[in-house]
């Protein structure tokens, strides 16, 4: 009751993210490459805990091994037959050495065939019974290795030390529940332990008072039951009381588990709501980053269209510019063209009046002076 309950929104995500590494999945090339070089040392290694059952029962499985991997293992089965009946003596050490890189490479070549086909591997797999060994907890261990890898490969610094402090939390609040168990078991222990300090000496003082009681049993044989029955009687309630005592710290004890398994399903609990919750704004964010891929696709496709309008437009724009320039050009020439003619023209228009001006005064020069001279002869007549 003293434990305070930590909120489940205090649960880091980094922590829900490593609760179970198998889920991860690889956010680079560099991890994907990894994983896969410890999945596949995991397969080799069941590979190689196949093999001394199948060669032993090469009859059974040679029909779905295949010509080439059944030689492979027969050769395997004879290497291995013959250093196994080597003599370990120090003058055969480098054949014992020849044969053990043969035997190797015999190895190497009976994993090669294996991987090429891992529908093979998988049917022998489930058809091959096999005795549990140390190779299994081998392989098991390696197996919690690359999770562990894995979860490292995977979380950030940040990640670490979120995850850091929030183990050392549990880990401090472990701790206090296991102070409080072990200042319980030492009080349950010093309480029996005074029981049992109080029963021996009330032994001792009733083996003192047997011993009294043999010397003056005739005397005093009624008072000497008397004293036992009082003896077994405080020894039972002393017992009784212990009992009690025990059984209260007992269920004290089985309190203060109960309440830790509580916490551990709580933190479990919100866990899971946390990690559903970020599954499900990964979706979120994946719908709309597909959402917003389309829109823009759709987008691109339209601005392409009209970029493409609009380059052929320009084209058609600078072909129309060349040719109002060439115009303007044969414009201004023209025009041009016309003012000097307009000028050469006013030019003949005034030299004409100017003709047509001065032939006038000729001609009224001219009238006058005829009229005069008619005139002239007649005053004379």
């Amino acid at each position: 009751k003293g434990m305070a309950t930590p909120r489940k929104a205090g649960i880091p995500l980094s922590v829900m993210k490593l609760l179970d590494p198998r889920q991860l999945k690889p956010d680079s090339t560099e991890t994907e490459r990894i994983l896969n070089v410890f999945n596949e040392t995991i397969v080799k290694l069941e590979i190689t805990r196949l093999i001394p059952r199948i060669t032993d029962s090469l009859e059974r499985y040679g029909t779905m091994l295949g010509p080439e991997i059944t030689s492979s293992l027969l050769e395997h089965r004879k290497l291995s037959m013959e250093i196994q009946h080597m003599p370990a003596s120090p003058r055969d050490v480098e054949s014992r050495r020849a044969v053990e890189q043969r035997l190797k490479c015999s190895l190497r070549n009976i994993l090669r065939l294996f991987m090429a086909n891992p529908l093979l591997y998988h049917g022998l797999k489930y058809e091959v019974q096999v005795r549990e060994s140390p190779a299994d907890v081998f392989i098991k261990a390696f197996m919690e290795f690359r999770d562990f890898m894995l979860e490292r490969l995977l979380t950030s610094p940040d990640e670490e030390k979120e995850k850091a402090q929030f183990m050392e939390e549990i880990s401090l609040r472990v701790d206090k529940n296991m102070e409080k168990i072990s200042a319980l078991q030492a009080e349950l222990t010093g309480i029996i332990q005074t029981r049992d300090e109080e029963v021996n000496r009330k032994d001792k003082m009733i083996e003192k008072l047997k011993t009294s009681m043999e010397d003056l049993a005739k005397d005093f044989k009624v008072e000497i039951q008397q004293i036992t029955r009082e003896g077994e009687k405080q020894q039972k309630e002393d017992l009784e009381a212990s009992q009690v005592t025990r059984a209260r710290l007992e269920q004290d004890i089985l309190c203060l588990r109960a309440q830790f398994s509580a916490l551990v399903l709580e933190h479990r609990t919100s866990e899971l709501v946390l990690r559903k919750e970020k599954c499900k704004a990964e979706r979120e964010i994946e719908e709309w980053v597909q959402k917003y891929d389309t829109d823009m696709a759709a987008r691109q496709a339209t601005y392409d269209e009209i970029e493409a309008v609009y380059n052929e437009e320009k084209a058609q724009l600078s072909l129309l510019m060349e040719k109002h320039a060439l115009l303007f050009l044969e414009n201004t020439e023209i025009e041009e063209e016309r003012r000097i003619l307009k000028e050469r023209e006013e030019e003949a228009a005034r030299i004409l009046a100017n003709r047509n001006r001065a032939a006038t005064c000729i001609q009224a020069t001219w009238r006058g002076y005829l009229v005069r001279s008619i005139y002239r002869d007649q005053l004379k007549k």
